[in-house]
């Protein structure tokens, strides 16, 4: 097969993935093969390219925001799931025994593996998964339309929900790329009132058509105190702005796997039972309900297609916030 391999991470001006044609893998034991049709570009990957994330497998192929058709099925992994077409997101396994994975929050395992990072993901023709954690795809979707629910849409709903936003609240989002252009449709069909904080006008164009009451910058006043917000930008020094409009009570969690250094900042900015948290990973629940109700919805994705070989460009127009909602690879079968 042909796949986009990393083995020595570094700054995206120059190519460091390498096209490269690998083994077919085979399942083992309680796996699916899944035959990749498309697979997202997401802000974890360019982490781990450029060595923010230090890799866990090396070389490793990245991608984790999968769909496919599963090809191929391991001894105890139910033939059923032959044939169907399916989605892998960022969670590739758990222990499933621990307290966290018997409470729902296997995102939380200290067992946890992660697609393309612990092991090989979707950057590539074909890829395994434990059948246990693949997840059908609603048919309203394109195999390139469903890419940004599979990590950027789990992890903007994971997010909203540790927000703890009610229906009709004001919401304020910080970023404007894959994850948030999804979870702003999920808050408006809510009834919530978002506010989208972003630098790039063109982000905030796309705000605004997918509803936003407000677009500005971070350091701009958005004439309302806030409920909840979301930080989906890596950027710490937007942790003491946000809190600046965020009202007594209120909760912003931080949806980044990576964040540069949170600056130094007045009490006065967190007092008033103000509550900032983190947000890791997401579980396989989280999947579940987003995937449903992004059909119901319906949730509609802004998805810019690159080939797989093209792995490189996407990733640097990732990091120069040139890409207009979700990236995502066409994996053509040679």
């Amino acid at each position: 097969m042909r796949a986009m391999l990393l083995s020595e991470p570094g700054p995206i001006d120059r190519d460091r993935l390498e096209l490269v044609e690998l083994p077919d893998p085979e399942p083992g034991p309680g796996q699916v093969r899944i035959r990749v049709h498309a697979c997202g570009v997401c802000h974890t990957d360019l982490h781990e390219v450029e060595g923010d994330l230090a890799l866990k497998k090396r070389p490793v192929v990245p991608g984790h925001q999968i769909v496919g058709v599963v090809d191929a099925v391991g001894d105890g992994a139910s033939g059923a799931l032959l044939g169907q077409r399916v989605g892998l997101p960022w969670q590739h396994a758990s222990c499933l025994a621990c307290r966290h994975c018997q409470g729902d929050r296997e995102n939380l395992c200290a067992e946890g593996q992660f697609t393309g990072w612990h092991v090989d993901g979707g950057y590539a023709e074909y890829t395994l998964a434990p059948a246990a954690f693949v997840h059908p795809l609603p048919e309203a979707f394109a195999d390139l339309a469903a890419t940004p629910l599979l990590c950027g849409g789990v992890i903007g709903y994971r997010a909203l929900r540790l927000s703890e936003i009610a229906p009709g609240g004001r919401l304020g989002l910080y970023g404007f790329g894959n994850s948030a252009h999804v979870a702003i449709q999920v808050a408006r069909h809510w009834g919530c009132e978002v506010f989208v904080f972003t630098r790039s006008a063109a982000h905030r164009a796309h705000a605004t058509e997918l509803g936003a009451a407000w677009t500005g910058r971070a350091e701009e006043d958005p004439g309302a105190r806030l409920d909840a917000s979301i930080i989906f930008a890596p950027a710490g020094g937007l942790v003491p702005e946000a809190l600046r409009v965020l009202d007594v009570g209120g909760t912003l969690a931080l949806a980044g796997i990576h964040m540069s250094p949170l600056p130094e900042m007045d009490y006065e900015l967190i007092y008033g039972e103000r509550t900032v948290r983190s947000v890791a990973n997401a579980t396989r629940r989280d999947a579940r309900e987003l995937l449903a109700l992004a059909a119901e919805i319906p949730i509609q994705t802004t998805v810019e297609t690159f080939p797989l070989e093209a792995a490189n460009t996407a990733l640097r127009k990732l990091k120069a916030s040139e890409i207009r909602g979700g990236a995502a690879l066409e994996i053509v079968r040679a």
